[in-house]
């Protein structure tokens, strides 16, 4: 995990208490989840986020922000904000904001569709949040 990679993009799920981390290929054309952390503070977030993004060197940050369906910032959105600007005293590199909407249904739906329940499983959810969140920002990448 250690490999240095121009290309790679961080994918991120924020949560109070669980963020879905997914990561690009070395090309950024395929997400693939990597892990759910679980935090009991936006400290303790900052911190293993910041250590990760550390050992990957990922060349942007992609992170889900929860829009109300008017396009408006939810409540949420004031939070995932000052998660970033903590995280900018260790990361430097652009951050993108991506539309979050229906990520964890669609998210339920994939597994659905591969014959398995979700059931209490919310950290396979929220890596495969966070998947969804990285490939409709590779998507939009590259339709520009």
């Amino acid at each position: 995990m250690s490999e240095i990679n121009e290309q790679t993009y961080l994918g991120i799920d924020y949560g109070r208490r669980r963020i879905g981390l997914a990561k690009t290929d070395p090309t950024a054309t395929i997400a693939t989840a990597l892990e759910t952390i679980t935090v009991k503070s936006q400290a303790e977030a900052v911190e293993k986020v910041g250590r990760l993004i550390g050992e990957l060197k990922p060349v942007g940050l992609v992170i889900g922000y929860p829009l109300h369906e008017s396009g408006e910032p939810s409540d949420m959105c004031a939070e995932i904000d000052g998660f970033l600007e903590k995280l900018s005293e260790t990361y430097s590199g652009p951050v993108y904001r991506i539309d979050e909407f229906g990520s964890s249904q669609e998210a339920a739906s994939i597994v659905h569709k591969h014959g398995k329940r979700s059931g209490r499983d919310k950290q396979k959810l929220d890596r495969l949040a966070a998947v969804v969140i990285l490939e409709r920002f590779l998507r939009e990448r590259q339709s520009q």
